[in-house]
């Protein structure tokens, strides 16, 4: 059984994977300051309740956008799991794609891995879309190539910046609106129009303008937790990939495997 860990900006993803297959998933806010320990004690208890003991885990592989979180986590796998954790990107799970950009040392792991598992899982060119702390358009060739993309706040980012600095507007759940009307009545539904349906106009609008660079057919997958949230009110997505972090993880832990 192998243990993903994906820790992103706003949360770590924990996910027991088996035979290709995710078994179970858990997540947890992502504090560079929690320790091993913690992690530990949080972690034994939903493996028992999910029936699961930790010697069930034999790999434990991190891909991380935080590199304070790191180290606390490479403990973890040793001390609790007694297995030396397995770092995306890095020694035997380099990425094993070209990087076509002009810094390629600053690519996100996630959005690395985003690439590996949608080509593998995925024919022809590709534009990945992960809705996270930030919301990040990848483009991806046949070939399995990073041409690059963009970086775009994430929809949470951006009703935080609006209800911070306008004094005189509540905080709102982030969700789709009763109606498609872009004519709000009263203060909440109008920022409801605007933090929804003003996204799901920059999402279409950003990849007709990736569609017609290109200059390709593209196939869009959407990713991340809030992808669905958009499914509904747009054509735009392909089709939906939750979990592709994880897939990816779980397919470079693989290739880091060949040979040992």
């Amino acid at each position: 059984m192998l243990l993903a860990i994906d820790a992103g900006n706003t949360n770590v993803v924990f996910a027991l994977v088996d035979g290709g297959e995710i078994r179970a998933r858990w997540r947890i806010a992502t504090d560079p300051r929690r320790t091993a320990d913690e992690y530990a004690v949080w972690l034994s208890q939903l493996l028992a309740l999910e029936g699961y003991d930790r010697a069930a885990v034999t790999g434990v592989i991190v891909g991380t956008v935080v590199p304070r979180a790191l180290h606390n986590l490479e403990v973890l796998a040793s001390k609790y799991f007694k297995t030396e954790a397995v770092i995306a990107g890095k020694g035997n799970a380099e990425w094993g794609f070209a990087l076509d950009v002009d810094e390629p040392q600053n690519l996100g792991a996630d959005r690395a891995l985003n690439v590996l598992a949608g080509h593998a899982r995925h024919e022809g060119d590709l534009i990945i879309i992960d809705f996270g702390t930030a919301t990040t358009f990848d483009v991806v060739d046949y070939r399995g190539a990073y041409k690059g993309g963009i970086i775009a706040p994430g929809i949470n980012l951006s009703l935080d910046a609006l209800v911070t600095a306008a004094a005189k507007l509540p905080r709102i759940a982030i969700s789709a609106p009763d109606t498609a009307s872009v004519v709000g009545r009263n203060t909440v539904d109008q920022m409801h129009i605007g933090i929804y349906w003003g996204y799901v106009a920059m999402i279409e609008g950003l990849v007709a303008r990736l569609k017609a660079e290109v200059g390709r057919p593209l196939k869009v997958i959407a990713t991340g937790g809030l992808a669905i949230l958009f499914e509904r009110h747009t054509s735009v997505f392909d089709t939906i990939e939750p979990d592709l972090t994880i897939q990816g993880l779980a397919m470079l832990w693989e290739r880091s495997q060949q040979g040992n």
